[in-house]
């Protein structure tokens, strides 16, 4: 089963509520709790929960194979495959 953790915010977006709400909510239903390297805290989503993320991913009104482009593409240039910039090539070179 995949697992989904979300921050406070995305919770409370997620619920319809504010972030403290939701944090009260994942207290509540005992929802497992990590800090973040980011330093956010972040609740792993339960069953239901991860039902209702999937529910409102299918009801988005987006199209997904331009999003999935999008972050493959955000991928290529952050790991630096990205070809690179000819008027930089042989700088620093006498």
């Amino acid at each position: 089963m995949p697992q989904i953790w979300m921050t406070y915010d995305e919770l409370g977006t997620l619920s319809g509520c504010s972030a403290a709400e939701a944090r009260m909510q994942a207290l509540h239903l005992s929802l497992d709790r990590r800090k973040s390297r980011d330093g956010n805290t972040r609740v792993k989503l339960n069953a239901a929960l991860m039902a209702r993320f999937f529910e409102t991913i299918r009801e988005a009104d987006f199209d997904l194979d331009d999003a999935i482009a999008a972050l493959r593409d955000a991928h290529r240039q952050m790991s630096g495959v990205v070809a690179a910039d000819p008027a930089s090539v042989g700088r620093g070179v006498a």
